[in-house]
């Protein structure tokens, strides 16, 4: 059976359009078509339903789709382990850091170029949600991140800071009289908040579901700063504590909530799999940083 017909429908499952997954493959649709046909005809099974453009799995192609995953991520395992013999001489690490978060620690990101110059580092800069399932999918080796109380035991965690996130406001004169802001004050404000894939999204969805009202969304956006920006038109944006050390606080007001939600930071990996020379260099680095310049500070 060819691996790399695996590979590719597998890739199609997962982006469930053969235009998505050529773009993914960097091959071209009837590629695509054509090393799946392969594959039905040596399997003398259908994998796919086929209606125009839309596709869906037969019994045969979920069972394929299942067992395939498993194999390709051995095969990934493999080529890892044989890639480890030459001890970090070369070698790929794909690490994923949520956008917000990159300029925090960009330290340990140069002293591993420094340690490992060999190594190629691979960062992709996702939301705290796809971060996790990019873990667990092996697409990421290791990733910095929001660390969410959901965090299943699959992934091992270490945990680096903690920070209280803040309610941003327009400066106006009953906000202004504040000095701290309760959730269920907030209930009638627009809520500009960050998208779905962010952990701490769902943190403030949380907050709001506690204290009894459902936040009025007014945009979503992944740069805390253009946030931050629509709030001086009115409403209320979330930003970590970090973060508002950034800002022009020209006509805004930063106030805690209470109760608070803390903006957990750290590092996570894949508890049962395989972890290559060059992931484990990150993570006896990361331990590093953590003894020696987070436990001081």
């Amino acid at each position: 059976m060819d691996i790399k017909a695996l590979r590719y429908f597998v890739e199609l499952v997962k982006q469930k359009s053969f235009t998505k997954a050529s773009q993914k493959l960097f091959v071209t649709q009837p590629t695509i078509s054509k090393m799946i046909k392969n594959l039905e005809v040596e399997l003398d099974l259908p994998l796919l339903h086929r209606d125009g453009r839309r596709f869906w799995l037969t019994d045969a192609g979920e069972v394929v789709f299942q067992k395939a995953q498993g194999i390709l991520s051995q095969m990934d395992e493999l080529v890892t382990e044989l890639d480890d013999l030459n001890e970090l001489r070369k070698g790929r690490l794909k690490v994923g850091i949520p956008p917000m978060i990159g300029h925090m620690y960009a330290g340990i990101i140069r002293q591993y170029r420094q340690l490992y110059p060999d190594v190629e580092l691979v960062i992709l800069e996702y939301g705290g949600r796809k971060v996790e399932q990019a873990v667990l999918d092996g697409e990421l080796d290791v990733a910095i991140t929001m660390l969410s109380e959901y965090i299943g035991n699959e992934l091992a965690t270490l945990e680096f800071n903690s920070y209280p996130v803040y309610a941003v406001l327009s400066d106006m004169p009953n906000w202004r009289r504040k000095s701290t802001v309760r959730w269920s004050e907030l209930a009638e404000e627009s809520f500009f908040v960050y998208t779905d894939e962010f952990t701490l999204s769902g943190s403030i969805r949380q907050a709001c579901q506690k204290a009894g009202f459902t936040p009025q969304i007014a945009a979503r956006s992944s740069q805390w700063d253009f946030l931050v920006a629509l709030v001086k038109t009115g409403g209320v944006a979330f930003v970590p504590e970090p973060l508002c050390r950034r800002m022009d606080h020209n006509g805004l007001l930063i106030r805690p909530i209470e109760p608070t939600i803390n903006w957990d930071l750290g590092v996570i990996w894949h508890a049962q799999r395989y972890l290559s020379k060059a992931a484990q260099a990150w993570i006896d680095l990361c331990y590093y940083y953590k003894k020696t310049f987070i436990a001081k500070s």
